[in-house]
C-alpha cells in the first residue's frame, strides 16, 4: 500500500500510456480522479487547488509507475530515476507534468528532495514485500504519505511550525487505515504490511491470513492495529496549531473521512476478507460539510469519529 493508496484505491486511475505522453498534465490526470483526496480540495481558492493539483498529479503518476504490472522492475526503477532527475532540470520530451511539478517547487521553496522522499517510498515496494517491525513500516508509511502531508501544508500556508508535526502524524493515521482496510488485497498482490512482529505477538500466522482466517487472533492483530492509527490521529489533533486550523481544512476533511472508514471497519469486526470498505457519497458529502463548517469556525479540534 503505496503513497497512492492513498488516491488509486479510493478510484484516482489513470492510463499509463498517456503518463508517458510529453502532453500529460496535471489536469488531465486529476479529472479521472473522484478520490477523497480531490474532494478535500473543496475548501481552497483557485490558485492552491490548481497548485496541490500539480502535486496530487506527480504523486499519481510516481506511485502508478511502481505499480504498473506492464513494466518490469528494472524499467519501473528507470523511469522513477527519471522523475528524480526531473525534478532538478529539464529533459528532452519531458512531459508537461515535469515542468508544472519544478515551477510549483519554485513557488513553494521546495527542496527536491521533499519530493524524492516521495520517490523513495514508492521505491520500497520494489523490493520490500514484508515489514519484520513497525519501526522499519513507519519509515514507508512517513514517505508515502506523512511525506505527501509536508509537502501538502506547504501549498496550503501555515503559519505556527508544529504544522508538520501535524501533518507527519495525520499521515501516518492515514496510511496504517490504509493497511487495515487493504490486508487481503495487499496480500493477493504479494505484500504484508502488518509488521511480522504483530503477527508473532497475537499468534496469527501468514498461512491462516493465506486462507483468509478471521479468527479470535485476527480481531486482537487488527484491534491493535486499529488503536495505533487512532493514536496517530490523536497525536495529530494535538499538534494542530488553531491559528492554523483554517488552512489545514483539506486535511482536516481527509482525516475525518479516513476516521470514519476507520470507525466503520472497527464496528464491522474487521471484514476485509469479504468486503471493500468504503464511505457512500452522502457519507463523505456529510463529513466534509460537518468538517468545513466545524473549521470556519474555529471549534477546538477533537480526533472523534
Amino acid at each position: 500500500m503505496k503513497q497512492g493508496e492513498f488516491t488509486r484505491k479510493n478510484g484516482f486511475n489513470i492510463d499509463q500510456a498517456e503518463c508517458e505522453k510529453a502532453n500529460v498534465n496535471a489536469a488531465a490526470i486529476t479529472r479521472q480522479s473522484k478520490s477523497n483526496l480531490a474532494l478535500a480540495f473543496v475548501s481552497l481558492g483557485r490558485e492552491r487547488k490548481r497548485d496541490i493539483t500539480v502535486f496530487y498529479a506527480f504523486c499519481r503518476v510516481v506511485d502508478d509507475i511502481a505499480d504498473s504490472a506492464e513494466l518490469s522492475v528494472t524499467e519501473k526503477r528507470v523511469r522513477l530515476a527519471n522523475w528524480r532527475q526531473m525534478l532538478r532540470t529539464s529533459a528532452p520530451g519531458e512531459p508537461t507534468l515535469a515542468r508544472d511539478v519544478r515551477q510549483l517547487m519554485d513557488k513553494y521553496s521546495l527542496p527536491p528532495e521533499m519530493l524524492e522522499e516521495i520517490i523513495a517510498g514508492v521505491e520500497m515496494d520494489l523490493r520490500i514485500l514484508r515489514y519484520p517491525t513497525f519501526k522499519e513500516l513507519r519509515v514507508y508509511c512517513y514517505r508515502v504519505a506523512s511525506a505527501v502531508g509536508l509537502v501538502s501544508i506547504e501549498i496550503f500556508g501555515y503559519r505556527n511550525p508544529r504544522c508538520r508535526e501535524y501533518a507527519i502524524n495525520l499521515g501516518l493515521a492515514l496510511q496504517m487505515t490504509n493497511i487495515i482496510r487493504d490486508v487481503w488485497k495487499d496480500f493477493q498482490a504479494g505484500r504484508i504490511y502488518l509488521p511480522q512482529e504483530d503477527l508473532v505477538r497475537f499468534h496469527y500466522s501468514e498461512a491462516e491470513l493465506a486462507k483468509q482466517q478471521s479468527n479470535e487472533h485476527f480481531l486482537q492483530l487488527m484491534e491493535f492495529q486499529a488503536s495505533r492509527a487512532r493514536e496517530f490521529f490523536s497525536r495529530a489533533a494535538a499538534e494542530l496549531p488553531p491559528e492554523d486550523r483554517r488552512a489545514m481544512a483539506p486535511a482536516e476533511i481527509m482525516g475525518s473521512i479516513y476516521r470514519g472508514l476507520l470507525r466503520r471497519i472497527e464496528l464491522d469486526k474487521y471484514r476485509v476478507f469479504e468486503k471493500e470498505y468504503r464511505l457512500s457519497k452522502p457519507e463523505k458529502a456529510g463529513r466534509i460539510t460537518a468538517q468545513l463548517f466545524k473549521t470556519f469556525l474555529n471549534w477546538p479540534r477533537r480526533a472523534s469519529v
